[in-house]
């Protein structure tokens, strides 16, 4: 099987109307972005497919919006593809929404964290001040040369973003340094864009939101991380959740080693990647990046079916593993390898032994229903119950009895569904 990265867009990629064909199309989509509403206080769906371009493209409207467009279509990719990746990456803003996915931060921190970060950008480089633009055809290398001529001694600042391709760098900084510099560059033999943003992001300008946004960050909590997430600013995984506050902080002001993280992914032996979000920008940077990943992109209902199509051999051994690592079967599995520490024979019939019986019952159906079968929710919750007062039943401590459940739960896949056995 290919290993597969999930990658997420960053601002730039929002558009009046992202997310409305998988919101009308899956509750699970649709849930996402209700949730984004109430969380923001404000009706985000109306923003994100009935807004006003320039209403979008609002550092602290587009930041959320975006990242709601994807958690959306992440739900959805898991609902209805569901091949685990090896790795996630998001571009800027898309590594929050990595990292959300990855469960490293909630959903509604990550929603707030983001507007503010927005707020913070827009109000650390006034309307007017500052740009971004893309500079096509010319090295690293050329692109600083220019950079450092445009600032001369004045005291305006410009300087590279965005590593987004060996032919795409984007400089970012104080207006009429940027024009200078492109300028400069487009007689060179560069090509030019300037791009649909309000804020020159990653650059010496994003120093005071740097500094309070690191502040905000100290008070979130951040979990575990079910799947490694590539920094931006390392352009290697996280090595633990510590790391996390840290990075998005130095995330604003330091470039977007975007380039040099697929090809990380690369040597790590990945060869397919979806693209989870509004638009197909990162879908494009690809090929010019790492040729040998053949990436996919889901931003409407429509892609659903070209992913499971590109992705069907993957589809097909993920559902053999999941049909071993569905609940009902790791739960035999736990009961059996946990050490018993109750000498009473007596409380150990009644509470292990008999109800060990019935969950072997439950596998017993599985296996009957043939290859692949997976429990009902009854069932599954059903073995989980079973599980919770064996383990009980032998005195297994409290900690043990949580990590057990927390395995369980998060290699079946199943910890949105049964989040009273989280801590139990």
């Amino acid at each position: 099987m290919r290993k597969l990265a999930l990658v997420f867009p960053g601002q730039g990629s929002q558009y009046v109307g992202m997310g409305k064909s998988l919101f009308d199309r899956y509750p699970s989509a649709r849930a996402a972005i209700e949730e984004g509403s109430d969380v923001l206080g404000f009706d985000l769906r109306k923003l994100m497919q009935e807004g006003h371009p320039d209403e979008l493209t609002r550092t602290e409207n587009a930041q959320p919006a975006l990242l709601a467009a994807s958690v959306a279509a992440f739900r959805v990719y898991m609902e209805e593809i569901g091949v685990a990746p090896l790795y996630m990456a998001g571009h800027s803003l898309g590594e929050f929404t990595a990292l959300t996915c990855a469960g490293a931060i909630a959903y509604a921190d990550a929603l707030r964290l983001v507007r503010r970060r927005g707020a913070l950008m827009q109000e650390a480089a006034a309307e007017g001040t500052g740009t971004m633009c893309a500079i096509i055809g010319l090295s690293a290398s050329a692109v600083k040369a220019a950079c450092l001529e445009a600032e001369g001694n004045t005291r305006q600042s410009v300087a590279i973003s965005n590593l987004n391709s060996p032919e795409q760098i984007v400089i970012s900084g104080h207006g009429p340094a940027v024009e200078r510099a492109a300028s400069r560059l487009e007689q060179e033999g560069g090509r030019i864009a300037y791009l649909n943003v309000s804020a020159p992001f990653h650059s010496a300008l994003m120093k005071p939101a740097a500094v309070q946004f690191g502040q905000e960050l100290q008070a979130i909590r951040f979990g575990r991380f079910k799947w490694p997430v590539i920094s931006n600013v390392t352009a290697k995984p996280y090595e633990n959740p510590e790391e996390i506050a840290g990075c998005l902080s130095a995330q604003l002001t330091a470039p977007v080693r975007w380039s040099e993280s697929l090809q990380y992914l690369s040597r790590m032996g990945v060869s397919a990647a979806v693209e989870l979000g509004a638009k197909n920008v990162l879908t494009r940077l690809m090929k010019p990046n790492v040729p040998t990943i053949e990436c996919y992109t889901l931003d409407t209902g429509g892609d659903v079916e070209s992913v499971r199509e590109g992705l069907a051999a993957e589809m097909a051994l993920q559902q053999r593993t999941n049909a071993r690592q569905n609940v009902v079967t790791l739960c035999v599995a736990a009961a059996v390898c946990t050490r018993n520490r109750n000498d009473s024979l007596s409380e150990y019939e009644q509470g292990f032994v008999e109800p060990y019986r019935q969950l072997q019952r439950l596998q017993e159906q599985l296996d009957e229903a043939g290859e692949g079968a997976m429990p009902s929710p009854q069932q599954a919750e059903e073995a989980l119950n079973l599980l919770r007062g064996m383990l009980e039943t032998k005195k297994v401590p409290e900690a043990e009895r949580r990590e057990r459940f927390r395995s369980i739960l998060e290699k079946s896949g199943t910890e949105a569904q049964y989040p009273q056995f989280a801590n139990v």
